[in-house]
């Protein structure tokens, strides 16, 4: 369980960086555009594809904690055993929709580098961008097989959402 936290707590750096990166260069750009009339050249492309790897690399840590939207009311009646049937098969669903969402983006990936697509202003390759929200996406499958084996195997606990959120905050894991 040690290296899961030090795995969420990873992702989470990486997701916080990308995000603080994102605003720093939003808000230099807007003070550039109004106050000097010069804003940061393709600043637009790059926080775009930005946002884009920060979505990703989030989800990866939803994906561990299992903090997405979710509705408990059916499962919550369940006894623990087909509880863990039905949530064992959910995040089945979730890893192989996170699959094909992998394989989609490498294919995207790959035609970027093929078609050397650039930014607009500096001209700057757009696939580093892409890879990076590649790299997210595979983070995720990571997150997610893991919370799929932890529910499988019985070492999960099968609290509702709100429940687990109540427990953490309980214990400090805020």
């Amino acid at each position: 369980m040690r290296a899961i936290q030090s795995l969420s707590a990873a992702i989470e750096l990486i997701a916080g960086i990308l995000l603080g990166f994102v605003m720093l260069l939003v808000v230099a750009s807007t003070i550039g555009r109004y106050a000097i009339a010069a804003p940061i050249p393709d600043s637009f492309d790059i926080s775009r594809l930005l946002i884009g790897a920060c979505l990703f690399w989030g989800f990866a840590v939803v994906g561990l904690r299992g903090g997405h939207i979710q509705v408990d009311l059916m499962a919550d009646m369940l006894s623990p055993k087909l509880r863990r049937l039905v949530d064992s098969f959910a995040w089945l669903m979730l890893f192989a929709f996170v699959c094909l969402l992998a394989w989609k983006v490498l294919d995207g990936t790959i035609n970027t580098i093929r078609s050397n697509q650039v930014t607009y202003d500096l001209r700057l390759p757009m696939w580093p961008f892409i890879g990076l929200i590649w790299l997210g996406i595979m983070a995720s499958l990571v997150t997610v097989a893991t919370k799929l084996w932890l529910i499988t195997t019985g070492r999960d606990n099968l609290l509702s959402a709100e429940a687990h959120e109540i427990e953490e905050y309980k214990h400090g894991q805020w």
